[in-house]
Formats: C-alpha cells, sequence, structure tokens
C-alpha cells in the first residue's frame, strides 16, 4: 500500500508541474485521426448491431453525415474533430487566385466584399454569408484558388467539407497533427483530392514583432518542463536568442478539370505558428519568382503548388539544424572546456529530439514522393495534349528530385549532430571513469599507507610466545611498520607499467630499479642547477687574471 501511494503522488506531482506546459503539437490520436483503410473498424468495442436512424440534415449543418454517411455520430465523436476547432475567436479566411493571364501566371488577391481586400472574417452569427460566398462562380481565367485558413471554427469547417466533398480525415488528421497523405475520390480523366498534413521544425527569434508571430507566453516554462518531464515536442531554447519549436504544413486540395480548389488550415495562433495571412505572402513571393513562372507556364499542372509550399517547410528545416548547429557546438565547447557532467541532462535531451527530427525528416520524404507518384488525373483529360503531359511529368519528377536531395542532406546534418552529441556524451562518461579513477587511486594510497601498519598490528598483539616474550617494544613495532610500508610501496610501484614515476611504459628491469631512476632524477637538475654557476664563476676568475 505504501509504494503503491507514493507512485500515485509521484504521478500526480508530474501531472501539476505539466499542467502549465504550453502544448505546441496536440497528443496524437492514430486510430481515429488517420484513414482507416484497410483498418477496417473504428473501434473494437462498436455494437454492430446498433445503426444510426437519425434523419440526415443534407444542408451544410449535417456534415460529415450529409457527405459520408459511415462517420456515425460516434465516430465523429471518438475523433473529436469538432471539440478541437477554434472556440475562442471566429475563423478568418484570406484568399488568393493563380490566374491565367498573358504568358504569365499570375498571384491575384481577390475582392470578397469586405474592408480588408481578400480576407473574410466569419463571425458566430450570421454564418450562411460565408456559405453564399462559397457558391458564387469564379471567373474563367482563375486556374487555382486558395483558401487560407486560420482559427478553424465547427461552422467553417462543416461549410468547407459540404462545399468541396472533403473526405473528414482531412479535418481529423489537420487537428491532431497527425502526420498523413493519401488520395481519395480518384476520378480518372476528371481530378481527384489529394491531403498532406506535414509537420516540420520551425525556428524563431524569441523577441518578434508582433505583425509576423505572436511571441511565447513564457520562455522560462519550456525548461522547466523540459527538465521534468522531457517534452520534446515543447518549444525549445537554443541559449542564442532563438526558439525551435513545430509547425504544421496541413494542405487539401481538389484538382479537377473545371476548378482546382487549395484549403489549407493553420492552427489557433496562440503561440509560434505560421499565420494563414503570412503563408499567402509567402505564396504570392512564388509567384514573382522567374524560375517557377517558367513551370507554371509549361504545366497547368496545380499540384506544383504543393511543391513550391514544400519548400517553405524545407527552408525552415534548414536554419533549424543551422541553430541546431552552433547549440551543440556551444555544449561541446562546455564539455571539452569545464568538465560539467551536469551537462549529460541537456546532452540526452537534444539527442532525444535529433531522434524524434528523424522521423519527421522521414515523413517529409514521404510527403514528396508521395506527389511524385500521385498523379494528377486532369491532366489524362482531352484537354491536354500528350506533349504538354511529357513536359509535365518530367518537369514533376526534376521537381521532386530536387526536394529529395535536400531532405537527404538535411537528414545527413542530422545523422552528423547527433553523432556529435554522441561523442560528447562519450567523452563526458570517459571524464567521469577518469575521475572515478583518481579517487580509488587515491583509496589505494592510502591503503598502502595503513595496511603495513594495521598488518603489524595485528602481529604484534597475537598472544603467542615466540612473538609476545615481553622483549618487543614501541621502536621494534615502528621499525617493521616501516621496512614493510617502503617494501609495499616498492612492489605496487614497481607492478605499475606506467604512473607517477614511470612517465612513459617501462619495462620490468626499469620498473625494478625505480628508486635509483627516481633518486637521479631529484639529483639531476640540482646539478644542472650548481654547475654551470661553478663554471661562470670560474670564467670570471680567468678574465680577471
Amino acid at each position: 500500500m505504501k509504494v503503491s501511494t507514493k507512485r500515485s503522488d509521484i504521478s500526480q506531482d508530474i501531472t501539476l508541474r505539466g499542467a502549465a506546459l504550453l502544448r505546441v503539437a496536440p497528443d496524437p490520436m492514430y486510430l481515429h485521426a488517420a484513414p482507416s483503410r484497410p483498418w477496417p473498424w473504428m473501434n473494437l468495442d462498436v455494437n454492430s448491431d446498433s445503426t444510426d436512424t437519425t434523419v440526415v440534415n443534407q444542408s451544410w449543418q449535417g456534415y460529415p453525415q450529409n457527405q459520408f454517411r459511415n462517420w456515425t455520430p460516434d465516430k465523429v465523436q471518438r475523433s473529436k474533430m469538432f471539440e478541437k476547432c477554434s472556440k475562442d475567436r471566429p475563423s478568418t479566411i484570406y484568399w488568393m487566385d493563380v490566374c491565367d493571364s498573358e504568358n504569365v501566371v499570375g498571384f491575384t488577391i481577390p475582392d470578397m466584399g469586405g474592408n480588408d481586400p481578400g480576407t473574410t472574417k466569419v463571425p458566430t452569427k450570421d454564418q450562411n454569408k460565408f456559405w453564399d460566398m462559397l457558391q458564387q462562380n469564379r471567373p474563367e481565367n482563375i486556374r487555382v484558388r486558395w483558401l487560407f485558413v486560420d482559427d478553424l471554427t465547427q461552422p467553417v469547417l462543416r461549410m468547407l467539407g459540404t462545399k468541396y466533398n472533403i473526405e473528414p480525415f482531412f479535418f481529423t488528421s489537420s487537428l491532431h497533427w497527425r502526420p498523413s497523405r493519401y488520395q481519395d475520390t480518384l476520378r480518372h480523366g476528371k481530378g481527384d483530392h489529394v491531403t498532406i498534413v506535414l509537420p516540420f521544425l520551425q525556428s524563431q527569434q524569441e523577441s518578434r514583432s508582433p505583425h509576423t508571430r505572436q511571441s511565447p507566453t513564457d520562455p522560462k516554462a519550456w525548461d522547466t518542463v523540459t527538465d521534468t518531464l522531457v517534452d520534446i515536442q515543447a518549444p525549445f531554447s537554443t541559449g542564442d536568442g532563438h526558439v525551435l519549436f513545430f509547425d504544421v504544413l496541413a494542405i487539401h486540395m481538389v484538382r479537377d478539370v473545371e476548378e482546382n480548389t487549395i484549403i489549407s488550415y493553420h492552427p489557433e495562433s496562440k503561440g509560434h505558428r505560421t499565420p494563414a495571412k503570412h503563408l499567402r505572402s509567402l505564396i504570392q513571393f512564388v509567384g514573382e519568382s522567374m524560375y517557377w513562372q517558367k513551370i507554371f507556364s509549361k504545366s497547368k499542372d496545380p499540384t506544383f503548388l504543393f511543391l513550391a509550399i514544400l519548400w517553405y517547410a524545407l527552408r525552415e528545416w534548414d536554419e533549424s539544424l543551422d541553430l541546431l548547429f552552433r547549440h551543440v557546438s556551444e555544449l561541446e565547447l562546455q564539455v571539452l572546456q569545464l568538465d560539467n557532467i551536469s551537462l549529460i541532462n541537456d546532452l540526452h535531451v537534444l539527442q532525444a529530439r535529433l531522434l524524434h527530427y528523424q522521423s519527421l525528416l522521414h515523413d517529409f520524404e514521404v510527403a514528396v514522393t508521395f506527389i511524385e507518384t500521385t498523379p494528377n488525373p486532369a491532366m489524362e483529360s482531352h484537354e491536354v495534349t500528350d506533349e504538354e503531359r511529357t513536359d509535365s511529368n518530367a518537369l514533376m519528377k526534376k521537381e521532386c528530385k530536387n526536394l529529395l536531395s535536400e531532405i537527404d542532406r538535411l537528414e545527413r546534418r542530422r545523422m552528423m549532430l547527433s553523432s556529435r552529441l554522441k561523442n560528447a556524451m562519450d567523452f563526458t562518461f570517459a571524464i567521469v571513469n577518469t575521475e572515478d579513477s583518481r579517487r580509488m587511486q587515491r583509496f589505494t594510497y592510502l591503503t598502502i599507507v595503513f595496511l603495513p601498519a594495521s598488518f603489524t598490528a595485528s602481529i604484534f598483539g597475537m598472544n603467542v610466545i615466540e612473538i609476545d616474550n615481553g622483549t618487543q617494544t614501541l621502536a621494534h613495532y615502528m621499525l617493521v611498520t616501516v621496512v614493510l610500508t617502503l617494501v609495499t610501496i616498492y612492489i605496487v610501484v614497481m607492478l605499475q607499467e606506467q604512473n607517477w614515476v614511470h612517465r612513459r611504459r617501462a619495462t620490468l628491469l626499469q620498473r625494478a630499479v625505480w628508486p635509483i631512476r627516481l633518486l637521479w632524477r631529484i639529483i639531476l637538475p640540482l646539478q644542472e642547477m650548481w654547475v654551470p654557476q661553478y663554471r661562470r664563476s670560474s670564467t670570471v676568475i680567468d678574465v680577471t687574471a
């Protein structure tokens, strides 16, 4: 009973200390958040006899059952799709259109009728206004329409899912930060739906202007939680004014012959995040790039926008690993100069983070491979010529190969940092072992001093006539003790191949005459000190004469 009580106290203490943690990435729910195929059951404890007899609301309020009948209320509840939605603030949608113009692909911000061009806020009241906006027809020259959704609320989720017939797994994967990539609603020659959810590592200065990203709540909480819970998903300060944290790219793309739509989800911007407006500005910079303009002019495949935004995640990975390189170098310097054993905790935590980064980089690689091996079915339509299709496929393979090459470079750099950390930890443990060896050596020297005295005292204390005949004195005891001590020291030093006497490895003969060598080492400096003085004095006498 006492053991269980202690364990419960410890568990409660850890829970209380971690209650103030600002979770950057939510706890993963792999069973309910990811596509269940080919897993045929949502849960094994569901009663197969129970059937849902509720009438499905065919309007947007009935999502997801109005589009996907298998998503019963029990399944929706288990996935926590609506529980993870934003409740503190309304959703904000930032619009951007990729238009075809004369020899140039334009990235424009459409006027959606609000005060801020290209921005729509969906309040808790009068939500049907946004639904009517989604029903409006697009101009014919729009190649792709991109919706950047900030602070996804439940009504906006239902409207987007109903309008674009989005598989609910996109929302569950995005809300739970579940790395996923899959294709659904495949129609050869017409189109499909593609989803990519990709967590990635991002860096930021601790003090940042509020127009880009919001600052953290309390940087001190990161180190406290890291020290107690070793949460590798918590923000991590590199000590030079920068913070490493996790962000996510959650993109769903509707590829169609007539209309192409991209929806990107952005978590609540309470901590470190890439806001929707900031990502839209990055996509606009892509449109100003001559390199990407050439690609968009050669191919009408909107999938290249996927690749363009993945370069943003790659850039953030590169900068984050560069900061980690400096941090690891600083830790190595501290280990070499300070010999501080307390650094081993920091090294272990950082090593755990690097191992987690390995899985994220692997997900990044798999996502790029998925895009390469999942061609756009709309490119198989009769409106696309064979030459355009061939050029587009060649460009797709080339750009995916470039991305994969850069990801491989990042992985090799991560492996280098992990190896350097392991080397620093091994060096730290070697220092500890050396110190322990020195302490044991000091203990051995003390034993050499006191063991002969103890042995002699035990012999002289025996009640034997040959020993205790009344003639033994303290002088006899001291004489025997000193002789045994000297003999013990001689034997111990002789058995050691290298020590304070034998500075280099010595042979058995050299070790046997070590007292003579030690005496000569003491006399030789004295001789070199006195002989030059005698020679200088003799020279002075001769010159005077």
